[in-house]
């Protein structure tokens, strides 16, 4: 990918306030988009919002000092945060006072990868955005404009969108994040897991942690529940072939060789089994097909999966009957990012088949029924009717997605195939660090007539776009009301704190606006946002106003689990906790998961594993100057014995080339024993190329530049990325 590096876009980035200002009293538009700090007001100001560095949506308060922006902390009334922020949370200040923000409308003037801009209102933007629309709804129809997204922030646009007739849109966290966990506790139990997860990590007294990093995967609720149950002595398994910061909280740790996860689970499944350890009330009860299950995994003994595992037979028996012992109060982690190897719908659904095993669906300890608050929708106009059918996964290549694939999206914008997708709509996802293989999602760009990025920096996606639309950051807008469903239900509300410090507009003004200019203000019958919830609050016999003070408003308390109430019931097709899958079967697949060895690596390669850190959110939180003190680049963690091997030094600037010849920038070597020597480790989402991003330019190297190989899961379409293999390149 070429760098952003033209001078242009660096000056228009770092444009005054000044010119912001005058800009803005130009602009016919911005009625609608209300100040919120007309005046300062002396003393410490509380406005309870919720957090948007990550998708958890954690109940805060900000704080406001003598007018000014100075804290935030947990809402202790937030059945999610508690009270307490995670590190990220706790930084968001930093989002706003973000030097490298954009800050106005731009509108590119040369070729793609040139990033040659101009500066304009937010009038011209959303003309030029809306008469090529007109263009490509002529053309090709409306559906050939798609929309990627994430977070809440994306459901205004969506909107404005399926007025306009578009039926395409997807988001990263499905085919690049959870999907194959979803689709395989769908096949087992009939559900999905949900976000956030329906885990009972409080009252679990054994918890299995198969690659899941709590504590640097940092999903708040969980964390504080992980350390909860670690303080009563909660027993935790722990499977990685690197040494987390939760091994360190584990009885039994196992470090596993890559890619061989479903082999340890048969293994283990295959002990319980065996030893008739499971929970037989259950399963008699409730279980289908597992007599066919039984003897499928009678053969994957202990002694099978220690050379490919690499896990003593003994170790693995003793864990596996220390699960059996908690059940039904023993938790298997479903994990969250679970595209790895291609066969991750297979992995997952292995998982669920241990949690079932434990006979803890709807028990304390297990997996909960999650309830959640129930608003009315507004009453908006219907959508027009398609005349197209999605294009995401054409003649159900991948049978059980059970929501739309990005990868699919990018790949029938190269094709066009079933047929065109010549405009893209990215709000909140940088593409370019989200998506496997970068060179693919640049040449899909290079084939569309309108690409349009939302964001709040200047990601590397932004220096791809037609048109650059500035957002508020979280602290300076509202958003859609927030209900997740939990074991308390509830509505929270994202409300402004301070006043945006330029040009920057809300995602639902920006929504309603450009429909507008298509001709869809019918879609957008209240005047601003707040009618919107005012509607929807009343019409649940709540109050804005108090929603608006409190930040958080708690519903009833409802039954959770089966010893209150709740009725085991399975949406499969059997109507019980499937073993034997007739689903996968009926499609050619196996009904009870298999074992696959993984590719191993060329000579002198090592498999590039990549995850989180607990002070930054994928790719977006590094030009946040509070967080950046915290961790300003990422290192590459390396066994002691090929560290010596290659001669590399602890704190060593070195490259990394991946199997296809693609060299990374410089990186500093962690040397560690916490990781095995087949492999080595580095944060996701530093090493940006964006020169717009002064403070993070440069720090770390990326791993997403290096996954130019992944394997597609043939169930459910998911990117497997845990396939690329590295090796050194050093200075002479």
């Amino acid at each position: 990918m070429n760098s952003i590096s033209r001078r242009k876009f660096l000056k228009i980035t770092g444009f005054s306030v000044g010119a912001a200002a005058a800009v803005s009293t130009l602009n016919p538009l911005i009625k609608g988009a209300n100040k919120v700090n007309k005046e300062k007001v002396k003393g410490i100001q509380k406005i309870p919002t919720y957090c948007d560095i990550c998708f958890w949506k954690c109940g805060a308060i900000a704080y406001l000092k003598d007018g000014e922006l100075w804290k935030i902390e947990g809402n202790p009334l937030d059945p999610l945060s508690k009270g307490r922020l995670c590190p990220r949370g706790t930084g968001g200040i930093g989002a706003v006072k973000d030097p490298d923000r954009l800050r106005s409308p731009l509108i590119r003037t040369k070729e793609r990868g040139q990033e040659v801009w101009k500066e304009v209102t937010w009038n011209e933007a959303l003309d030029y955005i809306a008469n090529k629309m007109n263009m490509i709804k002529e053309k090709y129809g409306p559906e050939s404009v798609a929309m990627f997204a994430h977070g809440i922030g994306g459901n205004f646009l969506k909107h404005t969108l399926k007025a306009y007739g578009a039926i395409n849109f997807a988001a990263p966290s499905f085919a690049q994040c959870r999907g194959p966990r979803d689709v395989g506790f769908e096949l087992t139990f009939g559900e999905a897991i949900g976000s956030p997860e329906r885990t009972d990590i409080e009252n679990a007294k054994c918890i299995v942690l198969i690659g899941s990093h709590l504590g640097e995967n940092m999903h708040n609720t969980q964390v504080q529940e992980f350390a909860d149950a670690v303080q009563k002595d909660a027993t935790i398994i722990v499977v990685d072939p690197r040494f987390s910061v939760a091994a360190s909280k584990a009885k039994y740790y196992l470090p596993i060789k890559p890619g061989t996860d479903i082999a340890l689970l048969l293994a283990w499944m295959n002990v319980i089994v065996n030893e008739k350890l499971y929970n037989q009330e259950f399963i008699s009860k409730y279980g289908f097909g597992f007599e066919q299950f039984a003897a499928e995994i009678s053969q994957y003994t202990p002694e099978w999966a220690y050379p490919e595992t690499g896990i003593e037979p003994e170790l693995i028996r003793k864990t596996a009957r220390t699960m059996a012992m908690y059940k039904p109060a023993t938790l298997i982690h479903p994990g969250r990012h679970t595209t790895w190897y291609g066969d991750d719908a297979q992995r997952s659904r292995a998982i669920a088949l241990l949690n079932a095993l434990m006979g803890n669906w709807n028990e304390k300890g297990g997996f909960y029924t999650p309830v959640s608050f129930s608003l009315p929708g507004y009453p908006y106009p219907a959508y027009p009717k398609p005349t197209k059918e999605k294009l995401d996964n054409p003649e159900n290549k991948y049978p059980f997605a059970s929501e739309e694939i990005t990868t699919g999206i990018r790949e029938a914008t190269i094709t066009e195939k079933p047929y065109p997708i010549k405009g893209w709509f990215i709000y909140a996802t940088n593409l370019i660090q989200a998506l496997p293989d970068e060179k693919e999602t640049i040449k899909a760009i290079q084939n569309l007539d309108l690409m349009v990025v939302v964001d709040v920096i200047p990601s590397e996606i932004a220096g791809w776009a037609d048109v650059v639309l500035p957002e508020a950051v979280y602290l300076e807008r509202f958003d859609d009301l927030h209900m997740s469903a939990n074991k308390t239900p509830f509505v929270g509300i994202r409300q402004p704190v301070v006043d945006p410090p330029a040009d920057q507009k809300p995602n639902w003004w920006i929504a309603k606006k450009l429909a507008e200019k298509l001709g869809l203000g019918h879609y957008y019958p209240w005047n601003n946002i707040e009618e919107y919830m005012d509607y929807r609050l009343k019409a649940a016999g709540l109050s804005l106003e108090r929603l608006k003070k409190e930040g958080i408003i708690l519903g009833e308390k409802k039954p959770i689990y089966a010893s209150e109430g709740v009725p085991l019931e399975f949406a499969t097709p059997s109507g019980k906790v499937e073993f034997y899958s007739t689903q996968l079967a009926a499609a050619s697949f196996d009904p009870v998961p298999k074992y696959k060895r993984p590719e191993q690596p060329p000579a002198n390669h090592y498999r590039l594993l990549f995850g989180r850190a607990p002070v930054h959110s994928f790719s977006r939180t590094q030009s946040n100057r509070i967080l950046m003190d915290m961790m300003e680049e990422n290192e590459i963690w390396v066994n002691p014995n090929v560290a010596e091997k290659w001669g590399i030094k602890n704190a060593q600037y070195v490259k990394l080339k991946n199997q296809d010849g693609v060299v990374s920038n410089k990186i500093k070597v962690k040397v560690t024993e916490r990781i095995r020597t087949d492999c080595v480790y580095m944060v996701h989402g530093f090493g940006h190329n964006s020169r717009m991003l002064k403070g993070a330019y440069g720090k770390g190297a990326s791993d997403s530049g290096l996954i130019t190989k992944y394997v597609t899961d043939p169930l459910m379409g998911g990117t497997g990325m845990n396939v690329n293999f590295v090796t050194f390149e050093l200075e002479a």
